[in-house]
Formats: C-alpha cells, structure tokens, sequence
C-alpha cells in the first residue's frame, strides 16, 4: 500500500475545497492537507512530496491544456491524481483516460458515498473510475500496446528535443548535420503520430527516456 504524505486540492471552487476536506479528515489522519491556488505552486510542491495525491478539477484550476496537467503527472510519478469535477465533455475524458488510464475520476454530481469511495481510494494509491467514466471508456476502443517504433538514434534525439534544445543544437552537441537531425525529427513526429512539442515531451517523460528533474528545471 501505497504510503501518502501529502493531499493537495487543486480547485480554485471554494465550497468544493471545504467539502473535500472535510471528507478527507473523516477519512485520513496524519496526512498533511493543503490548497494548491496555481499550477506553479503545485509543481514545487509535487518535486517536494513525490508521494502526495492530488485531487482537481481541471475547468477550475490554471492549466493551459491537457497535455500540461499529464506532462507534470508524468514528471511526478509516485503521486496519484483524481479529476473531481462537473462531469467533464466525454471526449475530453476519453483522451484523458487513454493518455493515462491510472487518472482517477468522480463527478461532482455522484453521491456522496461514491466520492467518499474514490477519495479513499486514490489515497492508498488505488485507480477508482465512476460509472460514467466506465461508460465514457467503454464507448470507445482502447488502443493495444506495440512495439516501440524509434531507433536508439531517434530516441536519443527525442531526448534532446523533450528538454527543449533545438535542432541546430542538437546537431553541434551530438556532431551530426543539421539534415539528419531534422530527418529524425520528421521521423519521430511522424511515427508518434504527434504534432506538437508538448506531446513529444510527454512520450519522453512516460517513456523514460528524460529525466522529469532536468525537465522541470
């Protein structure tokens, strides 16, 4: 089982914030519990007590996209994490879930057992998903794992890329022509079958091949 240290509340709704600690002081005891106001604060946080839970409504909190709210998830992997919000757009909550199945999540609408139930779950490092995010997932297919598509030399310039280097860097550190590393690029962009710098960090950070310290730096 999994020992919390930590619970921080990252929803910037005040009712909702009392409610759920009073729960959780039902629930828990010798667990520190604290409110989280923005992302920064939660970042410091999360490197400080790695084994911490949060809980948050992502409407409600400063992210800027979904890809930054699993982009530090995946920087802070001890940790476990509960969506507690107005039940969120299905497919919203289906890339979620597919982008990262251990997310918990309960509705503000379920009853009260059933966010007592999820709340106590996600504490003990437990994945707990409610009736709607099962229906959510069970709407669409879930994606079969395959072999992973880079080269050891793709690889090695994804990591470069996630910690934010250019292509004209990384070409004089790794003493390669400005071509092949952007024919890399292109390669890793296209077999990832990603657009954007956010989503190749994030395969980075879930794929160990970056370091989240040097990441978050």
């Amino acid at each position: 089982m999994k020992h919390v240290t930590h619970i921080f509340l990252a929803d910037n709704q005040d009712i909702t914030r009392r409610g759920v600690m009073a729960l959780l002081e039902e629930l828990l005891s010798e667990v520190v519990i604290e409110e989280v106001a923005d992302y920064r604060t939660l970042q410091v946080l999360l490197r400080r007590f790695p084994r911490s839970v949060v809980v948050v409504d992502y409407a409600l909190f400063d992210f800027q996209s979904l890809s930054q709210l699993l982009n530090m998830k995946s920087g802070a992997a001890e940790s476990s994490w509960l969506l507690f919000s107005d039940e969120p757009e299905g497919q919203f909550l289906r890339r979620l879930l597919l982008a990262d199945p251990t997310i918990s999540v309960v509705t503000k609408q379920d009853r009260l057992e059933v966010v007592r139930e999820a709340l106590q779950a996600v504490s003990y490092g437990e994945c707990y998903h409610c009736e709607y995010a099962e229906s959510v997932l069970e709407e669409g297919v879930m994606p079969k794992k395959t072999a992973d598509p880079l080269t050891p030399a793709e690889k090695n310039v994804l990591r470069e890329i996630a910690l934010g280097k250019t292509t004209k860097e990384i070409a004089i550190e790794k003493h390669l022509s400005f071509h092949t590393v952007n024919a890399h690029r292109r390669n890793i962009y296209r077999k990832l079958g990603v657009n954007s710098l956010s989503e190749v960090t994030r395969y980075a950070l879930q794929a160990g091949l970056a370091d989240p310290v040097e990441y978050y730096i």
